[in-house]
């Protein structure tokens, strides 16, 4: 019988979506199963799935949680527990939803994190601020006096620069939304994501920017941590992050790309 040994928790849907296909890919060879538990998609499925029996199960907590309260995920076996981006998901308010996984799980797992919280013996590596660089990538910004003329010069870019695939960062959900009907307005063709769009609608809109069929993509900074679509070469911050960590994980989006050295990345940024 296949029983669950790891369980890796993400802070979003598409994360541990992703975390679930590099594990396949990986395990091809090895026939090692792996599973998606999240937010948005049947319970049904993850029961099913759960039953049959998968070695690796990657999801957010919130689900993750819920099948092991529904004795559907069998924690006995587990021996490695992963906290991917845990600074976040603690940011987000999973903490009280990570313990209660915690609490379930073997007193003798492994534990690869991100939080000292579960660890017996920690060890901290502290990264000097002036070492946080962002090599490949061209940072530009541009100064906008007033917000209501942020729009007139995102479409002056796009008049001017020749875009291949692009991102562009909203702080709110609203907002994402606003810009979107008013790129669309304007005879733009983008698409836009957030944390309110049903799972099934994130999954569709992630697939097609992947493959290409869309190149603009508008979204909230649910998309900033650990998405990797090698396209994108233009990432503009709309509005600015709220912290320089923030930042970083946003415009590394268009710095991730194995491409050759002369190819570089660029995200500008609105002031």
């Amino acid at each position: 019988m296949i029983r669950v040994q790891a369980l890796i928790l993400s802070p979003t849907r598409e994360l541990a979506s992703q975390t679930e296909k590099t594990i396949q890919a990986i395990g091809l060879h090895a026939n090692i199963q792996a599973h998606a538990c999240i937010g948005g998609k049947s319970v049904g499925e993850d029961i099913r799935k759960l039953e049959n029996g998968v070695h690796v199960v990657s999801g957010t907590p919130g689900r993750v949680c819920d099948m092991i309260k529904r004795k559907s995920l069998r924690t006995r076996a587990i021996k490695l527990l992963i906290l991917d981006e845990s600074d976040e998901m603690l940011s987000r308010g999973f903490k009280d939803q990570i313990y209660d996984v915690y609490r379930y799980l073997p007193p003798d797992l492994q534990i690869l994190e991100m939080t000292s919280k579960f660890m017996t013996e920690p060890v901290k590596i502290l990264v000097k601020r002036d070492e946080l660089t962002l090599e490949g990538i061209k940072q530009f910004f541009v100064a906008v006096e007033k917000e209501e003329w942020k729009f007139d010069t995102l479409c002056d870019l796009y008049d001017t620069l020749t875009i291949t695939q692009a991102v562009i960062f909203c702080n709110t959900k609203r907002k994402v939304d606003w810009l979107r009907e008013k790129m669309r307005t304007n005879n733009f063709t983008v698409s836009s994501m957030h944390g309110d769009m049903p799972q099934k609608e994130r999954d569709e809109i992630m697939n097609q920017f992947r493959s290409g069929d869309s190149r603009v993509l508008i979204t909230t900074d649910v998309w900033a941590r650990g998405i990797d679509v090698q396209q994108v070469s233009l990432v503009i911050n709309y509005d600015l992050p709220n912290n320089g960590e923030l930042y970083i994980h946003r415009i590394g989006r268009s710095g991730e790309q194995p491409f050759s050295e002369d190819v570089i990345g660029s995200t500008i940024r609105f002031f």
